[in-house]
C-alpha cells in the first residue's frame, strides 16, 4: 500500500499529526497498536476547551475526528522501518510504502529485570539487531521477548547467526515463529559472563531458573513493542539520553523521518504532544509532496 505519510502511534501527537497531514491533501495512514498512556489518565483538567475529560474519551474523540477526515488507521504492531530514500513500514501482514514517516510512540524501553544484564550492554547485550547483527556472523545468539517485535528481530539475526533462540522468560510466545528458531520459555535467573581477549567481561550465556546454563554469544533485547527510540537507533537518528533530536518542525537528521510527542522530551503533556504533532504533520506532508516532484 502506498501513502504520502505514515504515522506510527495513535496518541495525541500521532493523531494530531494525522489530522494536519490529511488536511494538507496527503494520503495518510496511522499504525496503532492499541491503547497508550493517555488512556490511563482518569481525569484531565488542564487541556484547552475541556474542564474535565478522561484520557480515553479525549483520545477516542481525536481518533474519530481523524477517521472522519479520511485518515486510514490500521490496528497492528509496527515491527520495522526500511529506508532507502523513501520508507517502507511493516506491521504484521501490512506493508506501507510512503514518502515520510512520523514516530509518535512515546518513550518506553522495558527493563528485563534480569540480574547482571545492564552491565553487559555493548558487551554481548544489544538493543538493535539491525545495528549489531553483522558482528555475530556464525555465532549463537538469543532474543529476549515474546511478541511480534522479538520474532522480527530474530528473523533479521537468522541471516547472520549460526542459531537463534527466542527466550520468552516464562511468557507464552504471542505470535508464530519460524520452525527453525529455538524457543526457550523457562524463566531466566541471570546472565553468565566470560572474559574476552582483553579480559573484559562479556556475555557468556544464560542461567535458567532450574539451574541449566545455555551458552550464547549475544543477547538482543526485544521486550514488548518497538519504541520510537528502537526505530531511531536502527535508522541512525541522532538521540541524546534516549530522546530523539529534531528541528522545530519535528524532522530528525534522516530526511523525511519526523518525531513528535514524549519521544522528543520536554514536558510530558497532551498540549505539547498535540502541538508537536501538528507541526510534524504539516512538515511531513510538505516533504512528501516535494519528494514526488
Amino acid at each position: 500500500m502506498k501513502y504520502g505519510v505514515c504515522i506510527i502511534g495513535s496518541g495525541p501527537a500521532g493523531i494530531s499529526a494525522a489530522i494536519y497531514a490529511v488536511r494538507a491533501g496527503v494520503k495518510t495512514a496511522v499504525i496503532s497498536a492499541g491503547a497508550g498512556v493517555l488512556d490511563t489518565a482518569e481525569v484531565i483538567e488542564n487541556y484547552y476547551g475541556f474542564e474535565k475529560i478522561s484520557g480515553r474519551e479525549l483520545n477516542e474523540r481525536g481518533i474519530n475526528q481523524a477517521k472522519r477526515l479520511g485518515v486510514d488507521i490500521f490496528e497492528a504492531e509496527a515491527t520495522s522501518i526500511e529506508y532507502d530514500g523513501s520508507f517502507a513500514v511493516t506491521a504484521g501482514d501490512i506493508r506501507i510504502e510512503c514518502g515520510a514517516v512520523i514516530l509518535a510512540l512515546g518513550r518506553r524501553r522495558q527493563k528485563s529485570g534480569i540480574k547482571g544484564i545492564d552491565a553487559l550492554e555493548g558487551h554481548g547485550v544489544s538493543f538493535c539487531a539491525v545495528c549489531d547483527g553483522f558482528f555475530y556472523r556464525g555465532k549463537d545468539v538469543g532474543v529476549l521477548g515474546s511478541g511480534a517485535y522479538a520474532v522480527s528481530e530474530a528473523k533479521h539475526l537468522s541471516a547472520f547467526a549460526n542459531s537463534v533462540t527466542i527466550f520468552t522468560n516464562g511468557q507464552a510466545l504471542e505470535v508464530e515463529a519460524p520452525s527453525d528458531f529455538k524457543i526457550e520459555s523457562r524463566p531466566i535467573l541471570s546472565v553468565l559472563t566470560k572474559s574476552d581477549a582483553s579480559e573484559q567481561d562479556v556475555l557468556g550465556g544464560i542461567e535458567l531458573e532450574d539451574g541449566e546454563h545455555k551458552e550464547i554469544d549475544g543477547l538482543f533485547i526485544a521486550l514488548g513493542m518497538a519504541s520510537a527510540g528502537d526505530f531511531a537507533l536502527k535508522l541512525g537518528v541522532i538521540t541524546e539520553n534516549g530522546i530523539i533530536k529534531t528541528d522545530a518542525d519535528g524532522q530528525t537528521n534522516v530526511p523525511g523521518l519526523f518525531a513528535a510527542g514524549d519521544c522528543t522530551g520536554g514536558i510530558y503533556q497532551v498540549s505539547q504532544a498535540v502541538g508537536q504533532g501538528a507541526a510534524a504533520g504539516l512538515a511531513a506532508a510538505k516533504f512528501s509532496k516535494k519528494s514526488k516532484k
